[in-house]
């Protein structure tokens, strides 16, 4: 356990970093769409979406996952999910959050391929995943435990504010 509060600190670095980009990434991907008829505009984005995936965002989430499983490995109690259920939450939550990351450079390749046919207004509503699910992440382990109740008040939060974004606009 020498060593714990040292991957721990470097696992939390980690995981601001990875959230910085999945935070940032999806909001690029609107300025790009939404103006992609300014082609020198479009190029300097597609240079900071490539920068911001591979050098920050990538690394940064294998660094969390990495650290990740090393402190499970210094403590392996938490793996006892009869006495950390909230542990089982995390890790879903933690899951989604790792496909979601893969799912931007998927995003990423359309766009710099020119091939993406998914809107700004998207792109702004799928921005509020990782903020949904790093909540869920931060509320279990500070916590140490799961409730239903909160997960489905921040569930239900997030699905009303994806419903808002994506709403058609009423004709004036």
């Amino acid at each position: 356990m020498e060593y714990y509060t040292w991957v721990l600190t470097f696992h939390v670095v980690a995981f601001m970093s990875w959230m910085a980009m999945l935070f940032y990434l999806p909001r690029l991907f609107v300025y790009h769409v939404e103006n992609i008829e300014k082609k020198e505009f479009v190029e300097v984005v597609k240079i900071q979406e490539y920068k911001i995936y591979k050098y920050i965002g990538a690394p940064a989430m294998w660094a969390t996952i990495f650290s990740g499983i090393t402190m499970l490995a210094l403590n392996p109690i938490l793996l006892d999910f009869t006495q950390n259920p909230w542990m089982i939450a995390k890790l879903l939550s933690l899951a989604l959050l790792i496909i979601y990351s893969l799912s931007l450079e998927k995003y990423r390749k359309e766009l710099e391929n020119d091939t993406c046919k998914k809107s700004g207004k998207f792109f702004r509503m799928y921005n509020e995943m990782p903020t949904m699910l790093s909540i869920l992440i931060v509320g279990y382990v500070i916590t140490k435990s799961f409730s239903i109740l909160f997960t489905a008040i921040i569930v239900i939060l997030f699905a009303y504010i994806s419903y808002v974004i994506m709403k058609p606009k009423k004709a004036k």
